[in-house]
């Protein structure tokens, strides 16, 4: 019986519907509810961002180191290896990228609706549908959700994770939200180690230093979570770094050095649609598509005040705290910006946002909740409309973007640069994997070879330098053949013995 009215404490959220009382009834009213959702966001991945937009610059590294289509890409200290993984069922044995997209893309909302049924009962079902379709139509969620990048599957690590969180607390006898908590944690960390760390530094602080559910399973199954998705990246930074500490230095070298930076700006620019702001200059967007990122805070407040005034602080406030932790690094500690890199924030601030605008709605007198609901249909609808607008401006330079790399690899087999072929020169790196070549550089973040390497390997495969405009080719291949490719690209190819 006390169990029982402490879960009933807990999952009130709207002083006017019910707790959702058993699991058989919360499957009927909300299952489907949650279902719905995570499809159409699986329909709006293959819809609007469509499957066959090419692979971008970070995913053909991930991609590569799994692909019998071209070789492993240089793996980059800050990089892990999760989200190769995770496509390696389909990379492994096809180098179609519409059914890797697909694959994803069906995952993506796979992933989302199990975040969404770990907060079962702890919100009523029209928070947590509206919570996840907040999350699920932002345009850094639909273009990312099928890509090959570890940022939405740190989401929804982070989301699943807190909700399991959560339900431990009101469930002290069942064992599935503790192993739902570990195995988010693993997927975090087997995602991105040091954004886990981040993401969790809350739940790790209220059963360590406040010690206010002191449920040793718990922290067990958070730690254990982390400890085993970071053990391949641990042990990896011994092997090929020479330890922990200077995998985490060359990391942060490679990312400009961390340290007190504030790239709030740089973040506001890139919800224009730049899928990285590095540098980041220019005019700021439109303010129509920067006032959602304002209104957040202001809507978590508001359903923070709320959860306070109604004793019920602890579903709201924890998700809350760990979306400021898990911005930390992104917004103060970094001095470039890329959509992708809140998405942690974002997945954690829907639910609690999402239950602010139910209540937003609900509290008018009766007589005024219809102007209420006009009033918060049209801003919602507004800002689905820029959403979609930046998403379908994303999609569309994106997709030429990666046709034009492809168009590049096409030219390089016609002038005889086949596999297995070396590549090297800036921006070479994606243009390899089109093409089934290597890449190879001798400076900035990818470094792997030097000039002897590159004209060791030109005695045993075909090996190019890519340029563009006048940009001159390094001193070793100057005397090497000159031919313009596609789109101002110009190719030094290395002489066949």
């Amino acid at each position: 019986m006390t169990k029982a009215v402490h879960t009933v404490t807990l999952d009130r959220v709207g002083g006017q519907e019910p707790p959702l009382g058993p699991a058989a009834g919360w499957s009927r009213r909300g299952q489907w509810w949650l279902a719905a959702v995570a499809s159409a966001f699986v329909l709006a991945q293959l819809v609007v961002v469509r499957p066959g937009m090419g692979l971008g610059w970070d995913e053909s590294v991930y991609v590569s180191q799994v692909s019998s289509h071209a070789p492993a890409s240089f793996f980059s200290a800050p990089r892990a290896r999760g989200i190769s993984l995770l496509v390696a069922p389909v990379a492994a044995w096809s180098s179609s990228t519409p059914l890797l997209r697909v694959y994803l893309a069906l995952l993506a909302g796979l992933g989302l609706f199990l975040a969404l049924r770990a907060w079962r009962g702890l919100f009523p079902v029209r928070v947590l549908a509206l919570g996840g379709a907040l999350f699920a139509s932002l345009w850094v969620t639909v273009f990312y959700g099928p890509q090959a990048m570890p940022n939405y599957w740190v989401a929804v690590g982070a989301l699943a994770g807190v909700g399991c969180f959560l339900q431990a607390q009101t469930q002290l006898t069942r064992r599935g939200p503790v192993w739902g908590l570990a195995a988010s944690a693993l997927l975090m960390a087997w995602m991105r180690p040091t954004d886990a760390v981040w993401v969790t530094l809350p739940l790790l602080f209220t059963l360590v230093v406040l010690r206010r559910w002191r449920h040793r399973r718990l922290l067990i199954a958070l730690a254990g979570g982390l400890a085993a998705g970071a053990a391949e990246w641990v042990i990896e930074a011994y092997v090929r770094f020479g330890g922990l500490g200077q995998r985490l230095s060359e990391g942060s070298d490679i990312q400009g050095g961390l340290g007190w930076h504030v790239a709030i700006g740089d973040q506001l620019r890139s919800l224009g649609g730049r899928s990285l702001c590095r540098p980041c200059a220019g005019a700021m967007p439109n303010p129509a598509v920067t006032a959602w990122w304002f209104a957040l805070p202001v809507l978590a407040a508001v359903g923070l005040a709320v959860a306070v005034r109604g004793r019920r602080t602890p579903p709201t406030a924890l998700p809350l705290a760990c979306a400021v932790t898990a911005a930390i690094p992104y917004l103060f500690l970094i001095g470039y910006a890329a959509p992708r890199f809140l998405l942690p924030t974002y997945a954690l601030l829907a639910v609690p946002v999402a239950d602010a605008l139910v209540r937003l709605v609900a509290a008018p007198a009766r007589a005024w909740r219809p102007v209420t609901v006009t009033l918060v249909t049209l801003v919602l609808a507004g800002h689905l409309a820029v959403q979609y607008a930046v998403l379908a401006h994303t999609v569309q330079r994106t997709t030429a973007a990666h046709r034009g790399w492809e168009r590049t690899a096409t030219a390089l087999r016609r002038v005889g640069v086949r596999p297995p072929c070396l590549l090297t020169g800036p921006s070479t790196l994606p243009i390899a994997f089109y093409a089934g070549c290597g890449s190879a550089s001798t400076s900035g973040p990818n470094a792997n070879a030097d000039a002897a390497t590159i004209t060791q390997a030109a005695l045993r495969m075909p090996v190019a330098v890519l340029t563009t405009g006048a940009t001159r080719p390094p001193s070793y291949a100057r005397g090497w053949r000159l031919i313009r490719l596609e789109d101002a690209v110009y190719a030094y190819i290395a002489p066949t013995s």
